[in-house]
């Protein structure tokens, strides 16, 4: 079996990745509370992990990926409270639009995408364990679970116990036995969602559902579970409590991916200070942006700024380059494997941006090649390790004719009609007639290269 090397936030190290069953990897992802656009902060984990179960596909049988969707939560409340919209509707359009905006950032479907919603009676269950099993009571309509009924709680995130109440996300009430203690369940009024249970009408608190679905989908022991960094408290420790308390469950790798940065201060919703992938998708393609997030190592902060996207279309484009010429683009030729060093840099804690590298210097190699065999050699392997990273997933004539929503004036019957009236003032030796159109082309941001092979154009960005 291939050796995987993964930095495991339990154990402050990377660890040698032993799966509790060869044939089937178990992962778990924290997905989105659907409440609003998807930031490119919450775009991190969502290509990272999706990079992992890429890489785990080609090493293992079979793995099952579970990736859930918070579709029950205090931020859809205030959502729809605030537009004036049934709690429903602002879910549903959330949800198509994060599924719209993760499929342009080349991301497989998970194996498994629950929802929070239709595993009430599974989150009931676990509850119900928890109090059985003497680490859960109820106080005033609420069931909490008692967090000093876990001598190690807190091993996950390192904290201590005033850390613990400044992470907290409900606020200390009275009732708490205990201030760290948290909400498995919680009274719900008629205007919110909720659901009978033997505690009274109410709904989940938030730590709860990851727990329970990990339980139904991918049994008490799991493999992998993933999230961004500031996951790991209160809602990574509140599950790994839930969990070990409820059924002895475990979770053997815990991954974290680092925070994505604007001028050093963490991007997030509630400051204000981010950009939400639905309004970058309308300037570049969502291949630029995967592009982005992988080429800097997952567990650093990657800090966002002007320059990142045009620094990454500019990488894309030279690979993209080294493939022109392939006369069957989409075929794959699986007698190819994808090229060693790429895995064992993914291998060696989803070291991407080495990987990258790698690609880089194949196509390096591609460009210098005169030997036709060896060049188509290379562009197959340029494209199988692109594709285990989730790139170079289109022809290079799609990927430099692609253009942003209202980019330009110009389509491409118009484009092409201008480069050979451009090609004619050439040949006739009109060069002001030609520089002409290639201005006017400029204009639109339609960008003209000449080569021996013929003129090649791009849209480019302003």
């Amino acid at each position: 079996m291939p050796t995987i090397q993964l930095y495991n936030t339990q154990t402050r190290k990377k660890d040698l990745f032993t799966p509790i069953d060869p044939e089937r990897i178990t992962m778990y992802v924290c997905g989105p509370t659907v409440y609003n656009y998807i930031h490119i902060g919450n775009a991190r984990p969502i290509v990272v992990f999706d990079m992992l179960f890429r890489l785990l596909r080609h090493d293992y049988p079979q793995v099952v990926y579970a990736r859930n969707i918070t579709d029950i939560d205090d931020k859809i409340n205030a959502a729809a409270h605030k537009q004036k919209q049934p709690i429903s509707t602002i879910s549903q359009q959330f949800i198509h639009a994060f599924h719209q905006d993760i499929a342009q950032l080349n991301t497989l479907a998970p194996s498994i995408e629950p929802y929070a919603t239709e595993h009430i009676k599974s989150m009931q269950t676990m509850i119900q364990q928890l109090i059985d099993n003497g680490h859960a009571y109820q106080a005033k309509g609420h069931v909490l679970f008692h967090v000093p009924s876990m001598p190690d709680y807190g091993k996950l995130s390192g904290r201590n116990h005033e850390d613990m109440i400044a992470g907290a996300r409900v606020e200390i009430a009275p009732y708490k036995r205990d201030s760290t203690d948290f909400v498995l369940w919680k009274p719900s009024t008629e205007d919110l969602p909720g659901w009978d249970s033997p505690w009274g009408f109410g709904r989940p608190g938030w730590h709860l559902e990851c727990s329970a679905m990990i339980a139904q989908h991918l049994g008490t022991n799991i493999d992998i579970h993933g999230g961004g960094q500031d996951l790991i408290f209160p809602h990574h420790e509140n599950e790994l409590a839930q969990t070990r308390c409820a059924h002895s469950g475990t979770v053997n790798y815990w991954l974290h991916n680092g925070y994505i940065t604007l001028d050093g201060e963490k991007m997030a919703k509630s400051k204000g200070n981010f950009f939400t992938v639905h309004d970058i998708l309308q300037h570049y393609q969502g291949e630029v942006v995967r592009f982005a997030l992988l080429n800097a190592h997952y567990r650093s902060p990657l800090d966002w700024s002007e320059t990142t996207l045009p620094q990454a279309k500019s990488s894309l484009d030279r690979l993209y380059k080294a493939l022109l010429g392939m006369d069957t683009y989409h075929h794959i030729d699986n007698n190819i494997d994808i090229p060693e060093t790429i895995l064992q840099h993914l291998r060696n804690d989803l070291a991407s941006a080495d990987a990258i590298a790698h690609l880089h210097q194949i196509a390096h190699d591609i460009n210098k090649s005169t030997d036709a065999n060896e060049k188509k050699r290379l562009q197959q392997q340029l494209l199988k390790g692109g594709e285990i990273l989730g790139i170079l997933q289109q022809s290079p004539q799609e990927w430099f004719h692609w253009q942003a929503p209202q980019a330009t004036n110009f389509n491409e019957t118009q484009i092409q009609k201008l480069i050979e009236e451009r090609n004619e003032a050439r040949k006739n030796k009109d060069f002001s007639r030609a520089d002409a159109i290639r201005a006017e082309l400029l204009d639109a941001n339609i960008e003209l290269e000449d080569s021996p092979h013929g003129t090649r154009w791009q849209y480019i960005h302003q």
